[in-house]
């Protein structure tokens, strides 16, 4: 599976390819740029065996909602202090 981020940078691609990696169905995982000047991003998802890519696209990207919530109260907690 391949999908295309319009208008995301590929910090954005990295970081939910990164979280992909964690999943134990996936065969790998890649960021694909494919020239300098291509500005659009795109996820390559390859599964163990037949797998939906979709289940754990969406499951990475639910911990890394998490991981950014935590940081968002940590952030907020220390601007207080």
């Amino acid at each position: 599976m391949v999908i295309e981020f319009k208008g995301e940078s590929f910090s954005f691609v990295n970081l939910i390819e990164e979280e992909l990696w964690k999943s134990k169905n996936i065969d790998e995982a890649a960021c694909i740029k494919e020239h300098p000047y291509m500005v659009e991003p795109k996820l390559y998802i390859k599964m163990k065996a037949k797998k939906s890519p979709e289940v754990d696209l969406k499951k990475a990207i639910k911990r890394i909602q998490a991981q950014l919530n935590e940081l968002k109260k940590k952030f907020t907690k220390a601007l207080k202090d």
